[in-house]
């Protein structure tokens, strides 16, 4: 079982694929990974798009429907990748999705070149209501790439971190590449995912990325992210490994 936790396979709804035969592809793409479970993640209040809760699973359905009668061994899962914002909590109740809509798991998306200010207290009041927040491509934020310590603090209190397969293959430079090992070494890392939109600039790399872990890594530490996004899919709580102190 290889789960993909974030990514944009679902048509029409994002900037991910505009029609169900571009979705098709892309789907394929991911088996061609190795991906047996997908999570799917649409943009939620990034400033372009809001999503319905029953339109992702209306899409998931027909989607899986297809899959199953086309024989192609992949399960599609809802979810959202939400943008942080302070209405994040109460749009849970009933119009926003956990991955696997486990009420358990909350991908969530930072501003490109900050952390709000407001970060602490809605990742604190996520985890008193029994939500546990996941850092959706840490890695892209500019605060977290010059003071990785205040994403260090965030796993500290209880956040969990995705990183992005292209920035572990160095397809989003080499910059990413190092930063993200950097990371990975630190225990800072707890899942890798795709965040695959299309075939063409932005496919699944999942295969590639894991190969670039274990020889960085070893396989031990590949089994365990593929096995943290697993619980995820399956909303059970997981044992982390201890973080170690970044520099920066």
């Amino acid at each position: 079982m290889l789960v993909d936790i974030h990514n944009h396979v679902l048509p029409g709804l994002d900037d991910g694929p505009a029609t169900e035969i571009e979705a098709i592809r892309l789907i394929e793409n991911a088996v061609q990974n190795g991906v047996t479970h997908i999570v799917a993640t649409p943009h939620h209040r990034n400033g372009v798009f809001i999503q319905n809760v029953d339109e992702i699973k209306y899409s998931i359905r027909i989607l899986n429907e297809f899959l199953q009668l086309k024989e192609i061994p992949i399960t599609i899962c809802p979810g959202m990748e939400i943008h942080l914002h302070g209405e994040l909590i109460d749009e849970l109740a009933d119009q926003a999705l956990t991955l696997g809509d486990s009420h358990k798991y909350v991908l969530i998306e930072f501003p490109t070149h900050h952390i709000p200010q407001f970060t602490d207290s809605i990742f604190y009041e996520l985890q008193l209501k029994g939500y546990i927040p996941i850092i959706a491509h840490a890695e892209k934020n500019a605060e977290f790439l010059r003071e990785p310590k205040k994403l260090f603090d965030l796993v500290q209190r209880g956040a969990l971190v995705q990183i992005t397969a292209g920035s572990v293959t160095g397809s989003n430079g080499k910059n990413l590449q190092r930063f993200v090992m950097k990371l990975c070494q630190s225990h800072i890392v707890h899942f890798i995912a795709s965040d695959a939109h299309n075939i063409s600039q932005r496919p699944f790399l999942i295969k590639q990325a894991y190969r670039v872990i274990q020889q960085k890594m070893g396989k031990q530490f590949v089994d365990y992210l593929q096995l943290n996004a697993i619980h995820v899919v399956e909303g059970k709580e997981f044992q982390t490994l201890l973080p170690k102190t970044l520099k920066g």
